[in-house]
């Protein structure tokens, strides 16, 4: 039976950060793929990830991420790749909501180094 999957059937739903939501859609050790939602202005930790790479893949809204001490904005339908290793944070600082789907090659369990 083929299932398809959306934040609105998955019963794998958490709460991070700043009142933000999340929604784990696909839950592995190899890779995990997640679909957030941050409220207006609101910034995760800035943090790392020792193994696993990530890319973000804006829905809605305009997210600013800080890698390596360089900001960068990303609008909707465009994506923006993190090497492991790298101190990164993503920020919503607009007046809008801003979603978005995240891959994490292999999963983040176990594997991130808070910085704030």
């Amino acid at each position: 039976m083929v299932e398809i999957l959306s934040k609105e059937n998955c019963l794998n739903h958490y709460k991070w950060g700043n009142n933000c939501d999340g929604w784990n859609l696909i839950s592995k050790p190899e890779v995990a793929i997640k679909q957030e939602l941050m409220p207006a202005q609101t910034a995760e930790k800035l943090h790392l990830h020792v193994h696993a790479e990530q890319f973000f893949y804006i829905l809605k809204g305009q997210a600013t991420f800080l890698i390596e001490g360089e900001t960068v904005m990303v609008d909707a339908n465009k994506g923006l790749q993190i090497k492991a290793g790298n101190k990164h944070q993503i920020m919503n600082n607009s007046i809008e909501d801003l979603e978005f789907i995240l891959f994490s090659y292999p999963s983040t369990e176990h594997d991130r180094i808070d910085y704030e």
